[in-house]
């Protein structure tokens, strides 16, 4: 996408979106205190709530596993969204038209609402199929879900409808929602003949393709009737909404899930994502009318997340260390083709990829009709990596009992090998090719396997640089995040360390509640480097004095922004976790007592450290030589002892 979105509509969205509006949609948040909601975190499993909401400084932290940010930075987590598409779907909610840089008043290359109008036509669509699977006219369509063991609460689960088999069922529906022909045409919902517009979808049972926020951007329609001439399948041509690349069907159901399992298992059709999530796999995913790509890789590993260095390990008990894809093919030719493109998007994921193949060639639909649930979940549980998967698909197609073919499969086999990323995980594989040869020259197989890397790509590559998940690659349209270094927080058992800690946590969650003497602390007031960290933030951002400011104009979320703008990249997730830290003090009567009382103790650790210091050099004095020394230190003393001692009598 062109353009970057202008900075004063994305403060705009952050302050007008209700952080906890949006959360409470994936979370079930009760309060926590003053100000503070919690539940179960959305990104792991856990049975005691650990993920906080802090509304009014607009930001959210699980405690369990360090997911934080803002309500932008939990869209795009939560449904696998880049941050423009994110800032775009979270404006949508408050009415706020998303500007860019280069002068458009939205995406480049789109007028002002119409994608909201598109979307709006494909709500409508949708309703209007869905009313006409029940009607006398869809008995073909339900019968086919009938067969495959489908019934009406699965229907509707879907979201499947049915398209009646006249020429304008739809088309007159929507013109009497106020679509106009422009519109409709745009949306891919029409064909243009030579005598006008008219339903694409005729006699067909359709389901809804949603991107990952739930919004329909096309449809998927079986043929059921022998006089439709049309292909078996039928999908929403290529639109403004609609790209076939871009797409999952089902990833709106499936999101929260694979989120949460770090598991993404790709299915080949609708129904066979039908029979994988009403058998207990939840995290099934098609491609629609096309193979299994890049734009496609990019959906995946912003769910599944990048786990770096321990991506794609898989252990003991069978899991996968950052995570898992899963792809189901056919044991024959065109699934072994299928594989092989795969194993060209292997290299976009940092998660361990896999296999599943049903040996009697059944989809999933048709394991689920003919051995149950139980059988679905097993085909995923079988599944093997995908690297032995291609490899033992190559030898296959070689006689391995003779010389001959076993230095063919050798020759076939070793570029595959080459194209393994992982540098720790190919000689494994260079072993393993030697013993599936049933060859004992191992150092054979790897002199082929270095010959083969030296001539060229692997199969199934992309043409380009060889990518690494943590190196983005020049014109990349969505490179993997750089990770950064976390600046980790001290010893919670460390008690002076805890009282800079919330006196922090208080400055950032209650600014205009904190006494003015936090302005007058020493910058080296923290001793811990990632407290003291946080504090130069604050400093830098005008101390309380500017919060007041910032907070009458923006809320304490306003104020929380500006801290964060000035804090070093490493110490934001710190900041963030701080900004939503529940407090112990829950009663709204007592937290101004108890905000300066934690603010003070600071100071007063202050005071005590700097007297700490002035009778040290004194001791280091020699009263004969440096007598006028000594007697400004004996001054500066006794003022701050003083200082102590009254803050002590008021506090």
């Amino acid at each position: 996408m062109a353009g970057r979105i202008r900075r004063e509509d994305v403060e705009a969205v952050r302050e007008r979106v209700r952080i906890e509006e949006v959360v409470g949609a994936h979370v079930a948040l009760r309060p926590a205190g003053v100000g503070s909601l919690k539940g179960l975190c959305p990104f792991h499993d856990e049975r005691s709530p650990s993920f906080h909401v802090r509304p009014q400084v607009g930001r959210y932290h699980c405690f369990g596993c360090g997911e934080g940010g803002d309500v932008i930075a939990f869209v795009q987590a939560v449904d696998g969204l880049g941050f423009a598409d994110a800032v775009e779907y979270l404006a949508s909610r408050v009415g706020i038209q998303v500007r860019y840089e280069d002068g458009g008043p939205t995406r480049p290359g789109e007028e002002p609402g119409r994608r909201r109008r598109l979307l709006d036509a494909h709500r409508v669509a949708e309703e209007f199929y869905r009313e006409q699977l029940v009607s006398p006219q869809a008995a073909a369509a339900r019968a086919f879900l009938s067969e495959r063991g489908f019934d009406r609460s699965a229907a509707d689960t879907f979201g499947v409808g049915f398209a009646p088999q006249g020429w304008d069922g739809l088309l007159r529906h929507l013109r009497g929602r106020g679509f106009t022909e422009a519109e409709l045409t745009a949306s891919g919902l029409v064909s243009q003949g030579q005598r006008g517009i008219y339903d694409r979808f005729r006699g067909r049972l359709v389901w809804p393709i949603r991107e990952v926020t739930g919004e329909t951007v096309g449809f998927g329609a079986r043929r059921l009737f022998d006089e439709d001439n049309g292909p078996k399948y039928l999908n929403t041509p290529e639109t403004p909404l609609y790209r076939k690349s871009h797409v999952l069907y089902g990833i709106d159901l499936a999101k929260r899930e694979i989120a949460k399992a770090k598991q993404v298992v790709v299915v080949e059709g609708y129904t066979d994502v039908m029979a994988m999530h009403l058998s207990g796999v939840p995290t099934a995913v098609a491609t629609c009318g096309t193979a299994f790509g890049s734009d496609h890789s990019r959906i995946v590993r912003r769910l599944v997340g990048d786990a770096g260095g321990a991506g794609g390990v898989q252990l003991a008990g069978g899991s996968s260390v950052g995570g898992e894809i899963v792809f189901t093919f056919d044991g024959d030719a065109a699934g072994q083709k299928a594989a092989l493109r795969a194993f060209g998007e292997d290299q976009a994921f940092s998660a361990q990829t896999f296999v599943a193949v049903e040996p009697s060639g059944m989809d999933p639909c048709e394991l689920r009709q003919a051995r149950g649930p139980d059988a679905v979940r097993a085909l995923v549980s079988s599944r093997q990596p995908l690297f032995a998967f291609v490899i033992r698909s190559t030898l296959a197609a070689h006689d391995l009992t003779t010389a001959e073919g076993r230095v063919g499969a050798l020759r076939a086999a070793a570029p595959v090998v080459a194209g393994i990323r992982d540098s720790a995980l190919r000689p494994e594989y260079e072993r393993l090719l030697a013993g599936w040869l049933g060859m004992d020259d191992v150092a054979g197989v790897r002199r082929a396997v270095a010959d083969a890397a030296r001539r060229g790509p692997r199969p199934g590559a992309r043409p380009g640089p060889e990518r690494d998940a943590r190196r983005p690659v020049a014109g990349d349209a969505a490179p993997a995040p750089v990770p950064v270094a976390r600046m980790t927080a001290p010893d919670r058992r460390d008690p002076v360390a805890q009282v800079e800690r919330t006196a922090l946590e208080v400055v950032l969650q209650h600014p205009t509640l904190v006494p003015a003497d936090f302005d007058a602390l020493a910058p080296d007031a923290c001793t811990a480097p990632a407290y003291r960290a946080v504090h130069e933030a604050v400093r830098a951002a005008g101390g309380v004095a500017a919060a007041h400011e910032h907070v009458a104009r923006g809320g304490e979320a306003a104020w929380v922004g500006a801290v964060l703008e000035e804090a070093a990249e490493p110490v934001r997730a710190l900041l963030t976790e701080m900004s939503v830290a529940p407090l112990p003090e829950d009663r709204p009567d007592s937290l101004p007592g108890y905000v300066r009382g934690v603010v003070m103790r600071l100071v007063d650790i202050g005071y005590t450290r700097q007297i700490a210091d002035v009778r040290g050099r004194l001791q280091r004095l020699d009263a004969a030589v440096d007598a006028g020394e000594q007697r400004a230190l004996l001054g500066e003393l006794i003022e701050l002892e003083a200082r102590r001692r009254t803050l002590r009598e008021t506090a």
